[in-house]
């Protein structure tokens, strides 16, 4: 498994705990995996409670944020439920560029991550 395929993976799973207290259904695409399909799209993550899906998910890293992404984000945010998408703390700039350069600002909530290695 490549560096960032496990990142995606670690924050994925992450989230999953996080959201949990607010979404009672959870399901979850690991990366190349497609068993959650909302309106022909596999996004990383849909979340819902009784039964309807309110919003998609999608986590990003470093290497996977691109304008061809990007498009995908605007496919996902136009399907009417609020989209968020979870990147690393330092692409925020880069990413809200290419949000408003979409037109899709007011359609997607972001979150951001990091990874931190204290030593003694």
């Amino acid at each position: 498994m490549e560096y960032a395929d496990l990142i995606h993976e670690i924050i994925l799973g992450q989230v999953t705990r996080k959201l949990s207290r607010t979404y009672k259904e959870i399901r979850t695409n690991t990366k190349g995996e497609k068993r959650v399909e909302y309106e022909g799209f596999y996004p990383d993550m849909v979340l819902g409670n009784h039964g309807m899906a309110l919003a998609l998910l999608e986590v990003e890293t470093a290497d996977s944020i691109s304008d061809k992404q990007a498009d995908h984000w605007k496919s996902l945010s136009g399907l009417g439920l609020k989209l968020v998408l979870m990147i690393p703390k330092d692409q925020k700039v880069r990413v809200t560029d290419l949000l408003w350069s979409k037109g899709m600002m007011d359609k997607v909530s972001i979150g951001t991550y990091e990874i931190s290695v204290q030593m003694p």
